[in-house]
């Protein structure tokens, strides 16, 4: 089997790469990165193995880079994108072009090599929502262009020149854990970045027991395994998550590591997110076995912060 990783560099590509052994029947592996991040390291020092990897470099907006791959696919794992939501106000434009224009050519590419696709959605989608929600919920209201864009992609997925389309679509939660390619954008990390720096933690003025549904980065790549291995391409959607938290019990967790938190109230139009719990029942089903380590990822990410400040 030959499978492609977009954006193999960033936070959730680069563990992916480091665990691609675990994936059955792999004879080669193509990564695609527009090295952007810099994050070359990412295909460092990787456990030797007989699968070969084959790095290209380049912006897949750029028709010519999927066209280089000649060989077979039968799995693509879309990974890049943009995905900082608040950057994603002021870059608009940028979002819509990168992210949905990306994500038509990678299905256009599934289609002609008759590969299936794993496709990354949030469950940011869901937006401000008064109860417990899953996978069938009609009333989805993204709140950022980066969110909107995610709904868009779902809804590209159903139209009929993607019938022949064998995929799959995961809902993940917010990330969190140590890589090589981690982003300090998102909620978990930013926190403990912060705090570590000793500066004013930024949060929402009545956010503080608002729910949010968090994805230990372990159990997203047990997921990815799971999928690739059992051949899941059912052109469904599941939710992906470890657990809903609340600001304050995220904050707590920080703060059981021997740290203290200053916290700054602001009124941040993304930070001013309603609250949402959000169902896991659809995924249990696979019986993956999560790890459940978001506060494993809290102390492990505040240790690796403190080594270097």
């Amino acid at each position: 089997m030959n499978i492609l990783i977009t954006g193999v560099l960033g936070h959730i590509g680069s563990s992916l790469l480091e665990n691609i052994s675990k994936i059955k029947n792999l004879k080669k592996v193509y990564l695609i990165d527009n090295a952007r991040s810099n994050n070359l390291n990412v295909l460092f020092n990787l456990k030797k193995s007989k699968r070969k990897l084959n790095f290209i470099e380049g912006d897949l907006l750029d028709d010519n880079v999927l066209k280089n791959i000649k060989e077979d696919i039968n799995v693509v794992i879309h990974l890049a994108s943009v995905t900082n939501a608040e950057a994603s106000f002021r870059f608009k434009d940028l979002i819509y072009k990168n992210n949905l224009g990306v994500f038509k050519k990678i299905c256009n590419f599934c289609l002609k090599k008759k590969a299936k696709l794993i496709h990354l959605s949030s469950t940011s989608i869901y937006g401000s929502q008064s109860s417990l929600v899953d996978e069938d919920c009609d009333f989805l209201k993204p709140q950022s262009p980066y969110a909107d864009v995610k709904l868009l992609e779902e809804k590209y997925l159903k139209k009929k020149e993607n019938r022949k389309l064998k995929y799959i679509t995961l809902r993940l939660g917010t990330i969190t854990g140590v890589s090589k390619g981690m982003r300090f954008h998102t909620a978990v990390n930013k926190f403990c970045y912060k705090t570590i720096l000793k500066e004013e933690v930024p949060i929402w003025n009545n956010a503080m027991d608002q729910y949010r549904p968090y994805l230990s980065l372990s159990d997203a790549i047990k997921t990815f395994i799971y999928i690739i291995n059992n051949n899941f391409f059912n052109r469904e959607i599941y939710n992906v998550l470890t657990n809903n938290y609340t600001v304050r019990e995220i904050l707590k967790m920080i703060k059981n590591n021997n740290f203290s938190i200053r916290i700054k109230k602001t009124k941040s139009p993304i930070l001013n997110q309603n609250s949402y719990k959000v169902s896991d029942k659809k995924i249990k089903k696979f019986k993956i076995n999560f790890n459940k380590h978001i506060k494993k990822d809290i102390k492990e990410t505040l240790s690796l912060l403190k080594s270097l400040y």
